[in-house]
């Protein structure tokens, strides 16, 4: 498989002071080694909300990169034993561009380390007709699996952990991109 694929790295939480900065910044340069993926990022942190949702432009904006998107890779958090509202807001903001594509996750907080977040997450995609991934990367307890300066202090872990998600979400975004090429999905059930 040596196709490029475009992989959506979206990030669930936009609060102020959020640790999803320290996972991505950890994240990123790991997907870099990745050679044969393009990165395009959607950062809560970086769009406008209203009371219904994101505001025209930002909504635009994530439509346009979850339709150039293969496949999405999301780092959130647990709030409250679920994913934050600004995640849902994203998720929401368009219909069609999910449908057929493989979602994995990357989670972290507390005891759970995020998967009760995720376990809803993979509740809303399947609605979008998305794939979501078996496999994750959960951070128990994030804060303390970090030095100061941002380094995981066991990644190998972490990277072994990644390698093998990141495996998964590649096949699936090849097989879905292949299967969509030859038909479109729309079509399937038409």
């Amino acid at each position: 498989m040596t196709t490029r694929l475009t992989i959506a790295l979206i990030y669930g939480s936009g609060r102020e002071g959020r640790f999803a900065d320290t996972v991505a910044g950890w994240l990123e340069p790991e997907l870099a080694g990745f050679s044969h993926y393009d990165i395009v990022r959607i950062d809560a942190a970086e769009l406008a909300f209203t009371p219904g949702g994101l505001d025209e432009a930002s909504a635009a904006l994530v439509e346009s990169r979850i339709s150039q998107a293969d496949a999405f890779l999301i780092v959130t958090p647990e709030y409250n034993h679920a994913y934050p509202a600004a995640l849902k807001a994203i998720i929401d903001s368009c219909f069609r561009p999910w449908h057929a594509k493989p979602v994995a996750f990357i989670s972290y907080g507390g005891i759970s380390g995020g998967l009760r977040a995720v376990e809803q997450l993979r509740l809303v995609f399947a609605e979008l007709h998305a794939v979501t991934i078996r496999e994750t990367v959960s951070l128990a307890h994030a804060w303390t699996q970090f030095d100061p300066a941002g380094n995981p202090f066991r990644p190998g872990i972490l990277n072994g952990q990644l390698a093998m998600l990141m495996s998964r979400l590649a096949w699936w975004a090849h097989a879905l991109k292949t299967a969509r090429i030859a038909t479109r999905y729309d079509e399937v059930a038409a």
